[in-house]
């Protein structure tokens, strides 16, 4: 198995589905839940970076992955979003594409997902760096409505992980 980054955080055992040039892996501190990331293997900060095979690759993927995620999550919508460069909110130098699953009333305004999407709170980096220090055992999923929102454990991501690996894997896609 090799290793698979994001960014410069490694999160080979937070991926569930992998493609010739793109991974899809759980969030660490997810927005809504499945909310989950689609990457590309390359770490690069941009999508102009990309070539056009990766492009490609990035959003069959993306299209794969959504179908499953909103499957599992039964939602009813879905929000698909890539943060292209620090000033769009990206807070981990690698392209990466958002799908969070909606459902009616998750949240008190639909468009409120974007305002989160852009909150510190939600800062990707900072969570893998808060990951490495809160202890792997007898947390549980996040509130929602805190935002002050804990990472997940490791634990919570791999079990996460693997059940939509095995999602991946009967779907039809």
């Amino acid at each position: 198995m090799s290793i698979i980054y994001f960014g410069s955080f490694v999160v080979t055992r937070q991926v569930f589905y992998k493609s010739r040039h793109s991974f899809a892996l759980v969030n660490v501190k997810p927005l809504l839940p499945g909310h989950v990331l689609v990457c590309p293997y390359r770490v690069v900060p941009r999508v102009k970076d990309l070539s056009a095979d990766e492009i490609a690759d990035l959003f069959l993927t993306v299209q794969k992955v959504s179908e499953v995620i909103e499957d599992v999550y039964k939602g009813q919508s879905l929000n698909i979003a890539i943060q292209d460069g620090p000033l769009a909110g990206q807070s981990v130098p690698h392209v990466h594409c958002h799908i969070i699953p909606r459902k009616l009333d998750d949240l008190p305004n639909v468009d409120d997902v974007y305002q989160l999407l852009n909150s510190k709170d939600a800062d990707i980096e900072l969570s893998f760096q808060q990951l490495k220090s809160i202890n792997t055992v007898g947390l549980s999923s996040p509130d929602l409505s805190d935002l002050e929102r804990t990472p997940r454990t490791e634990a919570e991501m791999w079990a996460e992980a693997e059940m939509l690996q095995a999602k991946m894997s009967k779907s039809n896609l």
